[in-house]
């Protein structure tokens, strides 16, 4: 059962521009909003670097290094952020004028996440003169020793939370260290090391090294920090906001790396309307697909790639990775949502366990991160997915979470109250991942119901589903949806408004096998629209009589140069039924 909910205004609408549309003065207010300054996102506005914890030793060494001629070794990850991130470090170094900037990314397959040792034994046969990890490192305690005890400092930048210790590195860079008074607590790993790499910038330049040499604009590589970001599903609080608004800005300027530009074409989004909708959902998975199938070192290659025509053959090589991987996806999404469909039938009434987990034997371990989000979604709670080793002896996981839940520290408590269940884990508050011994599955599985279900309050457990109201019959314009584009970006912890109103269903279909083509008329007298609602089969959404209760992202559809309004469906219930409940 899924209860439609009137978000809370957190701030009066009365004290916003009355200038400003009614509508967008009642979203931003529930949002937080409290004047037209908090929407400039001035890059002005961003706190200094200096204000990271071990910011200007992690620069200083970094800046050595460079101008020893000495060389650097970026260490990433293999997701979208990690991607970003080592792109954007390389990318840095060089303009900089590092004499050698080179990468290493452990495959997911072969050595796991993060600076292992085995990983640092790679780096080390290397020869780097300093080691810099990018979105990872601040768990890895024995790489970080074995390299600082080979005589080869280590820079962590990293944004995931520490664990009881820091690493014994030469310098660590988290916004989440509990000494660290930065704002920017919510930054992914591609916005700390920009941050880092402002801060390298500037000792260089009170060093007196850009005398002889051009100063590079380092708000060049904002497209890669806006990618990350929103691929990271970090919140977009303030700052996060002005940094992936900046990037967008870019962007649409068309000032981006050719990479990125190669998936924008690939994707078949509209540069100039770039939103960051599009970075999640069209340029971010062929991004992942390479880590999550294969090696992210050609997404990497692709970011870094300075030639447009290399640049789409690289992005053709990633998108053939996504849709290999949009095949087993479906595959694991369809069993897991079966599987959960089938312990609710054990359930009375719709009731199900507050953490959901999903295992299978054949599941695929890359995959397993994009199958916990979708069960996330459909039964809006925290989900671990988990697949086997090679070996069979653990099982690796990912789990994502809903608002109100960190699920880091769900799983730190479990690891706390229950030893030994869980072997590793890290991660923040949306998502995490971890590995645990296939004998302990099961008390996996119970306990961490179980933390969960002590964190979570009635909006969870029944299914709330938040809404910014309906929408009167005049609201239903393109001038809207345009304003509220503007209003952007909107992501995770700044949601997207979503209203709701009671239609009536004129038209229907079927399109690309899963998806819903209507045309509706909002009650009313408003005026007949098209929606889309995506993924409806999945939710038997087909099934729905013709009076229905719309909940609806607004849209604009570009189609043969024209301009139309359109709904984006995000829930659909039987008008007629009293099990979803009025807004309120």
């Amino acid at each position: 059962m899924t209860r439609l909910v009137r978000r809370p205004l957190a701030s009066d609408p009365d004290d916003l521009p009355a200038a400003w549309h009614p509508v967008v003065r009642r979203v931003l207010a529930a949002r937080g909003i409290t004047s037209a300054e908090d929407l400039a996102m001035r890059p002005a506005a961003l706190a200094s670097p200096d204000r990271l914890t071990d910011g200007s030793r992690a620069a200083g060494l970094i800046a050595d290094v460079i101008r020893d001629g000495g060389a650097i070794l970026v260490v990433g990850d293999f997701d979208a952020d990690g991607a970003t991130s080592c792109a954007l470090a390389v990318r840095a170094l060089r303009s900089l004028g590092a004499r050698s900037a080179s990468y290493l990314v452990p495959n997911r397959f072969e050595y796991g996440y993060g600076l292992s040792p085995e990983i640092a034994t790679v780096a080390l046969a290397q020869g780097p003169d300093v080691v810099v990890t990018v979105d990872n490192g601040i768990t890895s305690h024995p790489g970080v020793s074995l390299l600082e005890d080979a005589g080869v400092p280590v820079v962590v930048t990293d944004h995931h939370l520490p664990g009881e210790s820091l690493p014994d590195a030469s310098a660590v860079v988290d916004p989440n260290r509990d000494d660290d008074p930065h704002p920017g607590k919510s930054l992914a790993g591609v916005g700390v090391v920009f941050h880092v790499m402002l801060a390298v910038r500037a000792y260089l330049r009170e060093a007196g090294w850009f005398a002889t040499r051009e100063e590079p604009a380092l708000a060049e590589l904002l497209d890669l920090v806006a990618l990350g970001t929103v691929a990271d599903v970090v919140t977009l609080d303030g700052t996060n906001r002005i940094l992936v608004e900046q990037g967008l800005r870019r962007l649409r300027a068309g000032a981006c790396v050719p990479g990125i530009r190669a998936l924008i074409d690939l994707a078949g989004r509209d540069t100039d309307r770039l939103n960051a909708a599009d970075l999640a959902f069209a340029v971010a998975p062929r991004l992942n697909a390479a880590g999550r199938l294969d090696d992210i070192t050609v997404g990497i290659e692709c970011l870094l790639c300075d030639d447009l025509e290399q640049a789409a053959e690289l992005a053709h090589r990633l998108d053939a990775l996504n849709r290999e991987r949009r095949r087993i996806e479906a595959r694991m999404r369809d069993e897991a949502i079966a599987t959960v469909e089938a312990l609710q039938d054990q359930f009375e009434g719709d009731s199900l366990p507050a953490g959901l987990c999903v295992c299978a034997d054949d599941w695929h371990q890359g995959i397993v991160g994009i199958v916990a989000g979708r069960v996330k979604d459909y039964f809006r709670r925290p989900v671990v997915a988990l697949a086997p080793t090679p070996d069979g002896g653990a099982l690796k996981g990912s789990a994502r979470s809903i608002a109100g839940v960190h699920m880091r520290d769900v799983l730190a408590s479990i690891d706390a109250r229950y030893p030994g269940v869980i072997e590793r884990f890290g991660g923040h508050a949306m998502a995490a991942g971890l590995t645990l011994p296939t004998a302990q599955r099961e008390a996996f599985e119970t306990a961490f119901d179980q933390i969960v279900a002590e964190r979570i309050g009635p909006e969870i457990r029944q299914g709330w589903l938040y809404c910014d109201g309906p929408l009167a019959p005049e609201d239903f314009s393109c001038e809207l949806a345009a304003t509220l584009r503007t209003v952007a970006p909107w992501g995770e912890g700044f949601p997207e408004p979503l209203f709701s109103n009671r239609v009536r269903i004129q038209q229907r279909r079927v399109v690309g096998e899963r998806h819903l083509k209507l045309v509706v008329a909002p009650e009313g007298n408003g005026p007949t629209l098209d929606a889309i609602a995506f993924n409806a089969l999945d939710y038997g959404w087909e099934t729905i009589g013709q009076e229905a209760l719309l909940t609806y992202r607004l849209d604009l559809n570009y189609y043969r140069g024209r301009e139309r309004l359109q709904l984006v469906v995000e829930h659909i219930h039987d008008g007629t039924s009293g099990e979803y409940s009025e807004i309120r």
